[in-house]
């Protein structure tokens, strides 16, 4: 079985806390949804396409996005009063799962300023295929998942700032 790899990502919101909070415990899946124009939505998860630009060319695969915890009793790292949430992410292929890496997230959302927020992701992942997948992750498997993991935060970010403008 191959290793489980780590990725970090961050973005800012330009909108105040509270307003990206009220959307993300209302309607995080719909966000997600919306973010990544997916097709079809479900009850706690949804249909989506994470892209990336590779050579020029944009790729996608069509993945299931789930929602699987909202905590919003946490607090951003190093501090006990400043309010954050907390969400637990998950997402499979929606075909062929088996040949694509799943990855577990978790996404913290706290206040930088009164007009800004920020998004952090931590996730993991582990590359399908055993050993042949990780040397695969090895020259270009890990470069595309964290390209699409940040691709995945940056369409979130930008869909908060346009549905709170």
């Amino acid at each position: 079985m191959a290793e489980s790899k780590e990725i970090r990502c961050y973005q800012y919101v330009n909108r105040p806390y509270e307003r990206v909070a009220m959307i993300l415990r209302n309607d995080a899946v719909g966000l997600f949804h919306r973010a990544t124009m997916a097709a079809t939505a479900r009850a706690g998860s949804v249909a989506a396409k994470l892209k990336i630009n590779v050579a020029g060319f944009e790729i996608g695969k069509d993945v299931k996005v789930e929602l699987t915890a909202l905590d919003d009793t946490v607090h951003p790292p190093g501090e006990h009063v400043t309010p954050a949430i907390a969400l637990e992410v998950r997402w499979v292929a929606a075909s062929a799962a088996a040949f694509f890496p799943a990855m577990r997230a978790n996404l913290r959302v706290y206040p930088l300023s009164t007009d800004e927020t920020q998004l952090d992701l931590v996730g993991s992942y582990t590359p399908p295929g055993g050993l042949l997948g990780s040397a695969a992750d090895a020259l270009a498997g890990r470069r595309i998942a964290e390209a699409s993991v940040h691709r995945f935060l940056e369409e979130i970010a930008a869909r908060l700032s346009a549905d709170l403008a």
